[in-house]
């Protein structure tokens, strides 16, 4: 019944396209006008038409099952209509007596009942389709395969298997290829359905994604190909719980390689199965896939890649990637994407003459790419001698005859498929014109027969044909003109020409008219050929010459090439070359010549050899030489082989490496540098090198170390320091090691020297002049701490710059030979090492006259300047001086020799300045032209090294450069803030963080501290950002007890001498979190006027806990201050009694006594009175025993914001308040100093005594040389010079010069401890006063006393909080003058009794414990 039914099934289709057929042929003879055209007829009704000839439909590769029908389409067009037939694997197909195939009336081929078995397959193969009208041709269509269906045979089965609940599983059920469309599923015994959660891939396999409970079951696969249904077993598939638990990725399906065909649609499949259920993507060549915007990718259920219409952009690797979030895994495959043949250009039809060439052109692509073959008539086109396929696919036919006439087809074929295009030949008879058609289908022995011809008399036949040149596969025939026209001068010929026994003629013509001569090629040796020659004019071809036979010259028959030669190395320099004996030549070989030649040389040389082979010695080692050999015999020398290239095997190098360096490192390594021995030398690949080592003192201890052959330095560790190291070097093939260089020495420094500047200046140069040579001798540099890895001396007549000459490091001294006797010559000599050049060293000396012979030492020092004989060159200034006036302008100064002694410019001459700084060496010069003697150099870089030098130019005449001067410029301000500033916390103190920077970029003088300004509020004015100072060139900070889980902003300043640089941009850091807070380390915030105390229990705004504070507490708290206070005022008054009568010292006495930072003499000396401070912004109190700081560099002084924050006692402690104001900065607005509490209502602090140890860096003013006024309101404590200067390095001095005019942002400065809520006045620590008279200044108070007015301050106490109350005078300690510092170390013993200072300080200290038991209880 399925056979039946599929039988009805193709004869339907038959049917239909029989119709469709019939309705196309009632259209043909249109559509074959429109497809092939005619051509344009010439007005002779002789010229024959094409006539259009064609397939309609073509047969298609068809898959068929057993006992089927089936119908393979064909019909083609023509008129008359054409006869069809069929073809079978290359056979014609007699269908009169089959019963079972048949031609339909339209051409097609039916076959009833296909006929498949194991061992008989009648049916199965390559059917094609023949079209064939009588006296026209006969064309073939493409070649079309019938495969049938074998019998169902399962490759795999499903098998038992189970799956988890939403997971993916597959059924497998593979059978042969040609059987998969027909596979169907069942689930138990039911036709199962497919949807897109259950598919079936190409292969038959089944693929279940997204399992369910109604998954479970049985399945089977069933088969029908016509017969009865064939049955897989059957498997049953269990669906399981989710277990809720991880299981590892696998694939249950991978992709594999797949090849298709353009247009067709492709499956790669991948299933992967795990817990969690994993996600499938994909990739292609490295990029994802995007298969949910692609209307031709589709991602099938289970995770497969559908391709739909596939093009051969979509070749390439595709990868299927699992991912279910624990792991990843993934597969890969590759897809070819095949074409069909098809044509880029077809055969056209083409008009010919007889004895013409033609060529049918035919250009096809496809992939693979495809074969073609020629068809004519039906018939395959066998190459031969007329026949030939050119340019891979053209067909070429020469001489043509008239049984050329036909069709030729162009059948192109490949794996995928195959295709045919045709063409018609017409050939006319002589004396019918050529319809015009595109030539390129025609040789340019046929271009002549284009034009039409007119009517008019024809040429005779032209006289006297001969060949005028025979030779072996050539020949030159030559004639006169027709006698009908004896000039002939617009005559062309065609000579026709054939082999002897063969009636295919060819033609060749002559190439312009006149012509009466043509060469014949490519004939044949040894063979007779038939010429004859005719002559045309505008009318036509005239008559025929007589036939002229003609024998080409027999070949000589010398040797051909030798077979089989070969070459191969036996030894570094010698080379082996074997062959066999030539095949051709009839006569005896009687000897070889063997050419060799050396590769990358013209020049060939040759041996002669009687025998097959021959062995060539002395060649050069590791080299390719090329190989050929050529046969003699009677005649001459034959055919040469081709080259034959072969290289000499390697050997150990012949020379050792080149330019063998050592240079010293440090006291521990010593690096090498070497080159590697000449190409001719290395004798194979450089494989490596072997360095070897030894202590110059002990030659037999020697090391030994490999390095590759591309490395080229070595650095050698582990040194002895001091110590002098024997090198040498190796180089090393697979064949073994080469000669080494000479031992060359190196000693290691003797310490770790500095070579990140370049050397100091030699400490001494000596010269001694001889009669053409000058002994140079010198002493290294005084700081040897600088590393100097060689000497650089200049020399020249009247400048050092003509020559340089370097030398080793350890050389003392050094002759200059070559020079002219009785010659001034100046002499420079600079150290210099991997940074650049030092400061030279100049001397000048004159060489002895020819007459002077004696051998005296003459050391010649600033000699007068001796004029050189020839007055070409002029002299080069001399005295050359550059004078610093600024951070950027330098004045060069200079003397003329060659101008009178005034000095006056009379001429045009002019001076050329040029300058430059010595670090990077490689610096270039700037110039500028001046007409004085002196120059302004402006622009220059602060704090910086330039060498200056002078030329002087008149007319065409210049000097060489003079000596050169150097000067280095003043510092300036930073120019730029400190770079990459990050903060991080302190792993273990969560309310401690670092705070790391780099050096600004343009720091112009030597950094001497940083200023970290920090704050909560990024917005807030500078003035009220808290200040940390940091001294020196430290570049890094910490910063402690902030208050955690709180965002901070942080900034740095740079300062050098000259004063402060910009700030940096904010960086934010927020403090870690903490598990929980308060305690002893807990910082109280800062309240304001406005606050009220929390009820009990309740935190303050920055988490810290607040005990609240009884009426006792508050009143004891009271108490001690007011005790302190009195305290602060007896002490100062019993000090100011004990003054001297001398005011001055009694100024000294009151500076020592508030300060107490000077050495005293005698018992005194460790008499220290402490500092007593009130300051009214804290709440906390401190101790004076003892500083729980362990680290007093980070003790800040809080700065008070304004006069107006201190209550003055008289004019002097008002002067006390303005210096300690300006104690930070030289000269600052009266604005420039503040604190957060002095502010918009804030609380204010108070500061308790501090601990009495100086702290380590000490806060610098302002130098100042001018002695101050004596006035009522003076004190003693004026600016004073930091006593170790640059050392202490006072972070926040700056100068008056440049500086008087900017304002030092002001902010809170952060105790480091919370029992620190005050600060020490800055102390500079012990020594001598220094002074900058380079820098003066206006005394402080002079500036600033007379703008000041007495104000007064309310404060609040601890009780208050808020509430007005009498002021309390605060004294502030400040620092003596400069100018008295040594009187005041002489008249320390006068200023106080050691007995007495003893027994304040018990009171005070008895008063202080009393204020710790009451604290405490």
């Amino acid at each position: 019944m399925a056979a039946e039914r599929g039988a009805r099934r193709l004869l339907s289709t038959s049917s239909f396209w029989l119709y469709c057929l019939l309705l196309l042929g009632r259209r043909a003879p249109g559509a074959a006008a429109a497809r092939s055209g005619s051509a344009p007829q010439s007005p002779g009704a002789s010229i024959r038409t094409f006539t259009p000839f064609y397939f309609l439909v073509e047969p298609v590769d068809t898959l068929s099952v057993r006992g089927s029908s089936v119908i393979l389409n064909c019909s083609a067009y023509s008129e008359p209509s054409p006869k069809i037939e069929w073809k079978k694997d290359g056979t014609f197909l007699n269908l009169v007596s089959d019963d079972r195939r048949q031609l339909l009336p339209d051409g097609s081929l039916f076959i009833s009942n296909v006929v498949h078995s194991k061992h008989n397959k009648p049916d199965e193969g390559y059917y094609q389709c023949v079209a064939t009208v009588e006296s026209l041709g006969t064309i073939v269509s493409r070649t079309a395969k019938l495969t049938v269906a074998g019998l169902p045979r399962f490759t795999s089965q499903p098998e038992p298997s189970s799956v988890y609940a939403g997971n993916s599983a597959i059924l497998n059920c593979e059978v042969n290829a040609d059987l998969v469309p027909f596979v169907r599923w069942e689930q138990n015994r039911q036709p199962l359905l497919l949807d897109d959660r259950v598919i079936k891939l190409p292969s038959g396999t089944l693929v279940i994604s997204n399992a369910t409970e109604g998954d479970s079951g049985l399945y089977r696969c069933v088969v029908e190909s016509g017969g009865p249904p064939k049955y897989s077993d059957e498997a049953e598939l269990k669906v399981l719980p989710d277990p809720e638990v991880t299981s590892h990725l696998v694939f249950l399906k991978q992709p594999s390689p797949l090849v298709r065909v353009i247009g067709q649609d492709v499956v790669l499949p991948c299933v992967a199965s795990g817990l969690p259920t994993p996600a499938i993507k994909w990739m292609k060549n490295e990029e994802a896939l995007d298969t949910e915007s692609s209307e031709r990718l589709v991602l099938l259920s289970g995770g497969s890649l559908e391709i739909s219409d596939v093009t051969e952009d979509d070749a390439g690797t595709y990868f299927c990637i699992a991912d279910n979030g624990n792991e990843t895994i993934e597969a890969q495959a590759e897809l070819t994407v095949q074409a069909q043949p098809e044509f880029l250009k077809q055969p056209t039809n083409i008009y010919a003459h007889e004895s013409m060439d033609i060529i049918f052109e035919c250009e096809v692509t496809g992939k693979p790419t495809p074969t073609v073959k020629w068809v004519k008539n039906g018939d395959m086109v066998i190459p031969s001698d007329y026949f030939k396929i050119v340019k891979e696919h053209n067909l070429q036919v020469l001489g043509l005859v008239k049984s050329d006439e036909g069709f030729y087809q162009c059948i192109a074929e490949n794996d995928v498929g195959n295709a045919q295009a045709g063409a018609q030949l017409i050939i006319l008879e002589h004396d019918v014109a050529i319809p015009t058609l595109p030539p390129t289908s025609l040789t340019s022995a046929t271009t002549d027969h284009l034009a039409p011809a007119t009517t008019g008399p024809l040429p005779s036949a032209p006289r006297d044909v001969v060949a005028s040149l025979v030779s072996t596969r050539f020949i030159k025939l030559t004639w006169r003109t027709p006698a009908s026209d004896p000039h002939g001068d617009n005559l062309t010929y065609s000579v026709f020409y054939t082999k002897e026994g063969i009636a295919r003629e060819r033609v060749e013509n002559t190439s312009r008219p006149g012509e009466m001569q043509v060469t014949i090629q490519n004939l044949m040796p040894a063979t007779v050929y038939i010429f004859r020659v005719m002559a045309q004019n505008k009318h036509g071809s005239g008559e025929s010459s007589a036939p002229l036979r003609v024998e080409t010259q027999p070949e000589v028959q010398l040797p051909g090439p030798a077979p089989n030669i070969r070459a191969y190395a036996v030894s570094p320099t010698s080379i082996t070359v074997m062959w066999e004996t030539p095949l051709s030549g009839n006569g005896e070989i009687q000897n070889y010549k063997l050419y060799y030649m050396e590769k990358g040389t013209d020049k060939e040389q040759d041996v002669d050899v009687s025998s097959h082979s021959y062995t060539i010695n002395g060649l050069k080692k590791y080299t390719e030489y090329s190989f050929r050999v050529v046969a003699y015999n009677k005649h001459g020398p034959g055919v040469s082989t081709q080259d034959v290239a072969v290289r000499t095997l390697s050997d150990v190098p012949s020379a050792a490496p080149q330019n063998l360096s050592l240079e010293v490192r440090n006291s521990k390594s010593i690096m090498i540098h070497w080159q590697p021995p000449a190409p001719a030398t290395q004798n194979g690949q450089i494989t490596g090198y072997k360095i070897r080592y030894r202590k110059a003192s002990r030659k037999s201890d020697v090391t030994e170390t490999l390095v590759s052959g591309t490395q080229l330095s070595q650095l050698i560790e582990g040194l002895d320091r001091g110590t002098e190291y024997n090198f040498r070097v190796a180089a090393l093939t697979i064949n073994g090691t080469g000669p080494a260089t000479d031992w060359l020495s190196a000693e290691t420094f003797e310490s770790d020297l500095d070579e990140t500047r370049v050397p100091e200046v030699p400490s001494s140069l000596h010269v001694r002049p001889l009669v053409t040579s000058i002994v140079v001798s010198w002493t290294p540099p005084e700081n040897q701490n600088i590393v100097v890895r060689g000497y650089a001396i200049g020399y020249g007549i009247g400048s050092p710059h003509a020559q340089t000459i370097k030398v080793d490091y350890k050389q003392r001294y050094y002759t200059i030979e070559n020079l002219d006797p009785s010659s001034h010559y100046v002499i420079t000599l600079k150290a210099f090492n991997n940074v650049g050049e030092g400061i030279p060293l100049y001397e000048s000396a004159v060489t002895r006259p020819h007459t002077d012979t004696s051998e005296v030492d003459l050391f010649v020092i600033n000699a007068p300047y001796t004029p050189v004989p020839d007055p070409t060159p002029m002299m080069p200034p001399v005295g050359v001086q550059a004078s610093i006036l600024s951070h950027d302008t330098i004045r060069i100064t200079w003397a003329d020799n060659s101008l009178p002694k005034h000095q006056k410019i009379t001429d045009s001459r002019y001076y050329t300045v040029r300058w430059k700084t010595n670090i990077p060496a490689n610096t270039k010069y700037k110039n500028a032209n001046a007409t004085t003697l002196s120059y302004l150099v402006t622009g220059l870089k602060p704090n910086t090294l330039y060498e200056f030098s002078v030329m002087v130019t008149k007319g065409r005449r210049s000097s060489t450069w003079s000596m050169t001067a150097h000067g280095t410029t003043f510092e300036l301000v930073p120019t730029s803030p400190p770079k990459d500033v990050t903060v991080v916390s302190k792993e273990g103190k969560p309310k401690t963080i670092i705070v790391n920077w780099q050096p600004p970029s343009e720091a112009n003088g030597k950094i001497t501290g940083y200023i970290i300004y920090y704050s909560t509020d990024v917005n807030a004015e500078i003035h009220d950002w808290v200040i940390e100072p940091v001294v020196g060139n430290r570049l890094t900070h910490q910063i402690q007890e902030l208050t955690l889980d709180t965002p901070y902003y942080f900034k740095i300043q740079a300062r050098n001498s000259k004063g402060m640089g910009p700030m940096s941009e904010a960086v934010q850091f927020r403090t870690p979190k903490a598990s929980g807070s308060g305690g002893k380390g807990s910082r109280l915030p800062d309240l304001g006027s406005d606050y009220k105390p929390p009820m009990s229990g309740s935190n303050s705004p920055h988490g810290s806990p607040t005990s609240p504070l009884d009426s006792n507490m508050l009143l004891v708290i009271i108490v001690s201050v007011g005790v302190i206070t009195i305290v602060v005022v007896v002490i100062i008054a019993v000090f100011c009694t004990r003054r001297t009568t001398s005011h001055q010292k009694k100024k000294r006495a009151a500076c020592k006594s508030v300060n107490g930072s000077h050495k005293y003499k005698g018992n005194s000396k460790d008499v220290k009175p402490p500092d007593l401070w009130i300051h009214h912004e804290r709440l906390e109190l401190k101790p004076i025993d003892k500083s729980p700081d362990p680290n007093p560099i980070m003790t800040d002084t809080p700065i008070p914001r304004n006069s107006q924050d201190i209550t003055p006692v008289d004019n002097s402690l008002d002067s006390n308040i303005h210096q300690r104001r300006n104690s930070y900065r030289g000269h600052e607005s009266e604005d420039s100093m503040s604190t957060l509490a002095g502010r918009r209502g804030m609380r204010p602090k108070m500061m308790m005594p501090f601990d009495s140890q100086p702290p380590q860096q000490s806060v610098r003013n302002t130098p100042s040389t001018d002695t101050m006024p004596a006035s009522s309101s003076q004190t003693c404590c004026t600016d004073h010079q930091d006593p170790e200067g640059a050392t202490s390095s006072s972070y926040l001095a700056s100068s008056q010069e440049e500086d008087s005019g900017q304002s030092l942002p002001t902010a809170h400065v952060r105790p480091s401890h919370p029992l620190k809520s005050f600060a020490v006045p800055a102390i500079p620590p012990p020594g001598p006063p220094t002074y900058d008279p380079a820098l003066p200044s206006t005394p402080l108070l002079s500036q600033q006393a007379l703008n000041h007015h007495i104000h007064s301050v309310k404060t609040a106490s601890i009780g208050t909080l808020g509430r007005s109350r009498p002021p309390m005078p605060v004294v502030v300690p400040s620092a003596p003058e400069v100018q008295e510092t040594t009187r005041m170390l002489e008249d320390s013993e006068s200023s106080y009794e050691p007995d007495e200072l003893t027994k304040e300080m018990a009171h005070l200290e008895g008063l202080m414990k009393d204020l710790n038991a009451i604290t405490t209880a």
